[in-house]
């Protein structure tokens, strides 16, 4: 790039750095004011004004900190760390499917996983409640040192203060910003190691007017995106194959095809707007790097606390700015009643001189040495009796300092909207869900931190299914994570017609799936809810609790019940009852070895009824009873096996199968019955089983038959 271009992008930036500083500068300040307040402590006394806790120094006198603040902003950030917004994708068009979104979901939870995104939420949620705005970015980088293959992480940004974003943002999630700058200091041996070629001097010109953007030490590095806009023209071409129109943006045609479009009047066309992000890195008054940047989303993710624009001006908060003023009312009262206490007298005791003469060294330190006696004149010297000395009332803090306390932090709650059962005090409920409910309520008054929280994370999920077909462009296999955690491998296909497909290994006969992330249309939302092991853990006791009233419902949902426990073995537990369970019930379709025996079993029977019909044509006189007899146990056999077959393997199924046809074929009289006994004798083949066998080698009617059963080691 010329160095006049590259002028002219850093006389821009600068312009808007200050447009952004203008409109954020007080809130800038509030901002570190609101965090330093909610982590107030007794060694920093971030919640006492500075000359006010100078003065009390000088003079001796308490600054108590009882943060109860910090208890406050924690009931909203652990309640979002439990509660944690998820994304969930949708299927929305273009041959996408409900499965491929579940894949679609899947990628993006991996994605998580590599990023740790749960440490970015979190912090991001802190300085929400605590400051009133968090923010995270969404990058891409190599998967390693030693592939061209990228990946797409989930980042923290651990100061929220330098980060900058455009102030004529619409979308309440910023996903229309047109620029965004990040700034960091960085140390100068470092900088000087990654850019020798750049000569970073103090006297340069920097983006802003501060005397710390270039030190002895560090230097102050800006990474500045911009969206800018592209203008393009979406023609409707007509399929040779299909006749529907296909949408082709102008500029994606060959230039000889782009003529005859703008010559064919009868072709539509509308003109379009599309965006490309470019990052620039600027120290100093240089560009010391650029790049294009994938998606048409600037990737940075901002997580509101409160934001409203009053008379053209921002007002922007967290959790914090309403607690600040009875906290420090809370702080005062609790250290003027401390002082006063701390100043009135230790001596308890009133004695009269006479009483104490002579034992002065015991009622000196009666308050520090814990005497056996105290000793005292009960006489004076005329002898008359001399009062005993008594122990006077302890120190009594003043009853306005305790109502002050009490007052200042029922305001706390007040302006907080939690109250004593969000904080675990107990109550007069008495049943789990009462409870429950009562603990619910203080968050109704704080529940528009998830909601943006949960907005943040529903902008991240449309920032990573803009950029998951982009970066996943070759084929690769990734490893998914679904809710429960359990994990799957997919392959992805950029190539494959379908937005999903399964396809069967030849030679492990395994279903792999095949994900193409360029087919299909998608949207997000963000789930609130419990974690999924809190889920979990709720399922296994509602489970339970229902088994143990209807007990015979273990027989069908035993599977269920174990698959919800979280139990060493309960996995295993739960395997083993499935096994058990009719697969009808599950919803599930006999394997193809079982379906053959069915298939097996009814050609069996077809041939009792051949039996018994021509044993009907027979004289009555002829009928062997015990032929008769053989056929019947036969029958009943084979309806047995047929009750049976769901809960046998395809083996046992086979064994009891070749029996039941030697039984038929050792007592079979009739001779006619040789195209039968013929066919019966058909080596049988199992799909997925090519060496199990059933070959039946009869040595005739008249003797007794010798079958035999091979059957391959192994199977």
């Amino acid at each position: 790039m010329a160095k006049k271009e590259d002028e002219e992008i850093v006389r821009k930036a600068k312009k808007r750095f200050k447009q952004v500083r203008d409109w954020e500068g007080d809130f800038r300040k509030l901002f570190v004011d609101d965090v330093r307040f909610a982590n107030g402590d007794s060694d920093n006394g971030y919640q006492w004004p500075d000359d006010l806790r100078k003065a009390r120094q000088v003079d001796a006198r308490p600054s108590l900190t009882i943060n109860k603040t910090r208890q406050h902003n924690l009931q909203i950030i652990n309640d979002a760390k439990q509660n944690k917004p998820s994304v969930v994708v949708h299927p929305t068009g273009g041959k996408s499917t409900y499965e491929s979104a579940q894949i679609m979901e899947g990628v993006i939870r991996h994605i998580e996983y590599i990023s740790n995104a749960q440490q970015a939420y979190d912090t991001a949620t802190e300085f929400q409640v605590e400051g009133g705005i968090g923010y995270w970015r969404v990058l891409t980088d190599y998967s390693g040192s030693d592939s061209f293959d990228q990946e797409i992480f989930i980042r923290r940004i651990k100061d929220p203060m330098s980060v900058f974003i455009d102030p004529d943002i619409q979308e309440a999630d910023g996903s229309d910003a047109r620029y965004a700058f990040i700034f960091d200091n960085v140390p100068r041996e470092v900088f000087e190691y990654k850019y020798p070629d750049f000569d970073i001097s103090s006297g340069q010109t920097v983006l802003g007017d501060d005397d710390d953007w270039i030190t002895d030490d560090h230097i102050r590095v800006a990474e500045y995106y911009v969206k800018e806009c592209v203008k393009d023209e979406l023609v409707a071409l007509p399929d040779p194959t299909t006749g529907q129109p296909e949408m082709i943006k102008l500029s994606e045609m060959p230039k000889e095809v782009q003529k005859q479009v703008k010559a064919d009047k009868r072709i539509r066309r509308r003109k379009i707007e599309s965006y490309q992000v470019k990052w620039y890195k600027i120290a100093g008054g240089q560009i010391i790097d650029q790049k294009d940047v994938p998606g048409k989303y600037i990737p940075v993710v901002r997580v509101i606390g409160e934001e409203l624009i009053i008379q053209g001006k921002l007002l922007r908060k967290g959790h914090t700015r309403n607690l600040k003023d009875p906290q420090r009312m809370y702080n005062y009262w609790t250290s003027s009643a401390t002082e006063s206490v701390a100043l009135q007298s230790k001596i308890p005791y009133l004695a009269p001189v006479e009483a104490i003469e002579g034992f002065e060294n015991y009622w000196a330190t009666a308050n520090t040495t814990n005497h056996a006696y105290l000793p005292y004149n009960g006489i004076d010297e005329q002898g008359n009796a001399v009062p005993r000395p008594s122990r006077e009332q302890p120190p009594v803090m003043p009853s306005a300092y305790l109502q002050g306390m009490q007052t200042a932090a029922e305001e706390m709650r007040m302006v907080s909207g939690q109250y004593e059962a969000s904080f675990g005090a107990p109550s007069n409920e008495t049943s789990g869900v009462a409870i429950s409910q009562r603990q619910r309520m203080g968050d109704r008054a704080t529940y528009h931190y998830i909601d943006n929280l949960a907005r943040a994370i529903r902008f991240t999920g449309k920032i990573l299914i803009d950029l998951i077909p982009i970066i996943y462009d070759t084929p690769r296999v990734l490893r998914i994570l679904a809710k429960d955690g359990s994990d799957e491998e997919v392959q992805i296909d950029p190539s494959h017609p379908n937005a999903m497909a399964e396809q069967q290994d030849e030679f492990t006969r395994e279903v792999k799936k095949i994900f193409n992330p360029n087919v299909g249309e998608y949207d997000v939302v963000a789930d609130i809810g419990p974690a999924y092991q809190t889920q979990r853990e709720e399922a296994f006791a509602t489970f339970s609790k229902i088994a143990m009233n209807n007990p015979q419902l273990m027989d069908k949902v035993g599977d269920l019940v174990f698959k919800a426990a979280d139990f060493p073995m309960a996995d295993e537990f739960a395997e083993r009852l499935s096994r058990g369970i009719n697969p009808a019930l599950k919803g599930e379709a006999p394997p193809p070895e079982v379906q053959q025996m069915q298939g097996q079993i009814q050609h069996m029977q077809g041939m009792i009824t051949n039996l018994l019909n021509q044993l009907k044509d027979k004289d009555a006189e002829q009928k062997d009873k015990a032929v008769s007899a053989d056929i019947r146990a036969y029958e009943a056999e084979t309806k047995r096996i047929a009750a049976l077959e769901q809960g046998l393997n395809p083996q046992e199924i086979a064994s009891l199968a070749a029996q039941l046809v030697m039984q038929a074929l050792q007592t079979s009289p009739f001779e006619n019955m040789q195209p039968q006994q013929d066919q019966m004798m058909q080596p049988q083949q199992m799909p997925g089983s090519p060496a199990f066998q059933v070959p039946l080698q009869p040595q005739g009617f008249a003797g007794n038959i010798a079958p035999q059963v091979a059957v391959e080691p192994g199977t």
